[in-house]
């Protein structure tokens, strides 16, 4: 039977400049997925009715909107960064 374990016998040999690449493209993909999340949320709750132009209530609405997300986002990274602090550190 083989040992499908995870030892460095059975790991391929991967380039550290492939790996940071790779790492860089799939946290842009996450930024762009969670833009696009951000957009069709506020979209959603300020766009009564589409139009060529924003009026300044609707404009406020979005920025207010993706602002809320931002700074929740940004305080559970925070939050989740102290969290592993404390348990690494125990």
């Amino acid at each position: 039977m083989a040992n499908f374990g995870s030892s460095d016998a059975t790991k391929p040999n991967v380039d550290p400049e492939l790996q940071d690449f790779l790492m860089a493209e799939n946290e842009r993909a996450r930024l762009s997925a969670q833009i696009h999340e951000f957009t069709d949320i506020c979209w959603d709750k300020c766009v009564e009715k589409p139009s060529n132009k924003l009026d300044s209530r609707t404009e406020s609405c979005l920025a207010n909107c993706v602002n809320r997300f931002v700074d929740t986002s940004l305080l559970i990274t925070q939050r989740f960064a102290q969290s592993l602090q404390k348990s690494q550190g125990m």
